[in-house]
């Protein structure tokens, strides 16, 4: 099983936000829902894979929010629920236009 499957089939069971990605998601800046990080484990593409993360297997993952926004989300698969570990909006001046890619 992938790192995107094992994240959507964690997903499925629960999302459990992290105190570091409510706090970036509610940024008045970026104000990121719950559903748009949810869109984006469940439809998102993956960017990077962090196997050896101190967290536990993570990922970086690329979708879109309301109104089209590109939207980050780092993620760790648990048994029981999805750690979702940031959620944010990719920064032109440090990932490539279509914001797969660290400059």
């Amino acid at each position: 099983m992938t790192i995107v499957d094992a994240s959507r089939q964690a997903a499925g069971k629960k999302l459990l936000f992290l105190p570091h990605a409510i706090r970036q998601m509610s940024r008045p800046e970026r104000m990121i829902t719950p559903q748009e990080v949810e869109r984006v484990v469940m439809t998102g593409e993956l960017v990077e894979d962090y196997p050896q993360d101190s967290r536990g297997h993570s990922c970086l993952l690329l979708g879109r929010g309301d109104g089209d926004r590109a939207i980050h989300v780092v993620c760790s698969p648990k048994e029981d629920y999805l750690a979702v570990i940031t959620a944010y909006l990719p920064d032109t001046t440090q990932w490539s236009p279509d914001y797969r890619r660290r400059r």
